[in-house]
C-alpha cells in the first residue's frame, strides 16, 4: 500500500517541477503578470512550497509590486528563517517600498530593512548582494531619515574583502553619487584592472556619459570591445556618438558593423541602429540618408515614439 502511494505522489511531483521550470522561463521572459498569474494558481493548491512562493514574490517584484512581493517573501523567512537568501530578498522588497512611501512612512521601516540585510550577511558570511543592497539603501536614503555615506562605505569596505572588484564598484558608486567625480573614477578604473568584466567596463561608461565625457566614454568602450569581442559594444559607440555629436564617422562605421553582424544575442533590436544612424545622419545635415534609417526604424518598431518625433526632426531640415 505504501508503494502505490508513493508511486501516486510522483505526478504531483513532476507537475510542480514543470511549474516552477516554466516560472523561471517566462520570469528570464520578462514575461512577468504571466508567471504572476499563474504561479498564484499554482499556489492555491500549494500554499506552502518554499519554491514557488519564492518566484510569485519574485515575479511581483520585478513588477515594483512591492507590497505584494513583501508578503510573499516574508512568508519565506517565516518557513525557513536560516536562509540568507530569503532574508535579503525580504529586505530587499522592504527597501524599495521604503524609497517610493513619504519620509515619515520610510522612517519606521529603516530598521526592519536593515535587519532583514543585517540577518542574512550573519547568516552568510560571505553574501555579496546583501552588502550591496545595504550600500545602495544608505546612499539613496535621504541623510534625514538615516542615509549615510559613511555607512554606505562599511559595507563597501567589507565587499572588497570578499571581492575586490565588487568593493571598488560600490566605492565608485558611492563616490559618483557623493559627487567626487575623481574618486569615482578611480576606483571604477580599479574594477577594470582588476576584474575586467564587461559590467567594470559598462560602469565607467555610463559614468564618463552621466559627467558629460562622451569621448572618454567611447574611448572606454573600444577599450571592453579589444578585450570582451562583442558586437553589442559597436552599438554603444554608435549610441554616444548619435547622442553627443562627437566623432560621427566612427560612430557611423560601429552602427553599419553592428548591423551586418547583427543577431538575437546582441540585445538591442535592428532598429535602434537604425535609429542611431538617423541621428547621426541628421547632424550631418544628410537629410536623405537620415530618412532613409529612420523610416527602417520605424518600419520595424512602428510603436516607439521616439522615433516619429527623430524623423519630424529630420523633416524640419
Amino acid at each position: 500500500m505504501q508503494k502505490i502511494c508513493f508511486l501516486l505522489l510522483i505526478p504531483f511531483t513532476l507537475y510542480s517541477q514543470n511549474v516552477e521550470q516554466e516560472i523561471e522561463f517566462l520570469l528570464d521572459k520578462k514575461k512577468y503578470e504571466q508567471a504572476e498569474v499563474i504561479m498564484e494558481d499554482h499556489l492555491l493548491e500549494n500554499p506552502s512550497d518554499p519554491k514557488s512562493i519564492e518566484l510569485l514574490g519574485d515575479a511581483y517584484a520585478y513588477q515594483g509590486k512591492w507590497d505584494e512581493a513583501i508578503e510573499q517573501y516574508e512568508k519565506l523567512v517565516d518557513l525557513n528563517p536560516d536562509n540568507a537568501e530569503f532574508h535579503y530578498k525580504y529586505g530587499g522588497a522592504m527597501g524599495m517600498k521604503a524609497l517610493e512611501v513619504n519620509k515619515v512612512t520610510a522612517l519606521f521601516m529603516i530598521d526592519d530593512v536593515e535587519n532583514a540585510f543585517l540577518k542574512a550577511i550573519e547568516l552568510d558570511k560571505k553574501h555579496i548582494n546583501a552588502r550591496w543592497a545595504l550600500v545602495e539603501y544608505y546612499v539613496q536614503l535621504p541623510g534625514i531619515i538615516g542615509g549615510s555615506v559613511s555607512k554606505s562605505l562599511q559595507y563597501a569596505n567589507e565587499l572588497e574583502a570578499i571581492s575586490k572588484v565588487d568593493g571598488y564598484l560600490a566605492k565608485g558608486y558611492i563616490y559618483e553619487y557623493d559627487d567626487e567625480p575623481e574618486l569615482a573614477e578611480t576606483y571604477y578604473k580599479k574594477a577594470i584592472e582588476k576584474g575586467g568584466s564587461l559590467t567594470c567596463y559598462e560602469k565607467l561608461t555610463a559614468f564618463y556619459e552621466k559627467q558629460d565625457q562622451p569621448d572618454q566614454a567611447i574611448q572606454n568602450i573600444e577599450a571592453s570591445q579589444k578585450k570582451h569581442q562583442r558586437n553589442a559594444l559597436h552599438y554603444q559607440i554608435g549610441k554616444v556618438a548619435a547622442e553627443y555629436n562627437v566623432q560621427l564617422h566612427k560612430g557611423e562605421a560601429c552602427l553599419q558593423l553592428y548591423l551586418k553582424n547583427h543577431t538575437a544575442e546582441d540585445g538591442v533590436p535592428k532598429a535602434w541602429a537604425h535609429f542611431r544612424l538617423a541621428q547621426i545622419y541628421k547632424h550631418q545635415n544628410n537629410k536623405d540618408l537620415a530618412l532613409n534609417h529612420i523610416d527602417q526604424a520605424i518600419s520595424e518598431l512602428p510603436n516607439i515614439d521616439v522615433f516619429r518625433e527623430e524623423k519630424s526632426q529630420i523633416l524640419k531640415l
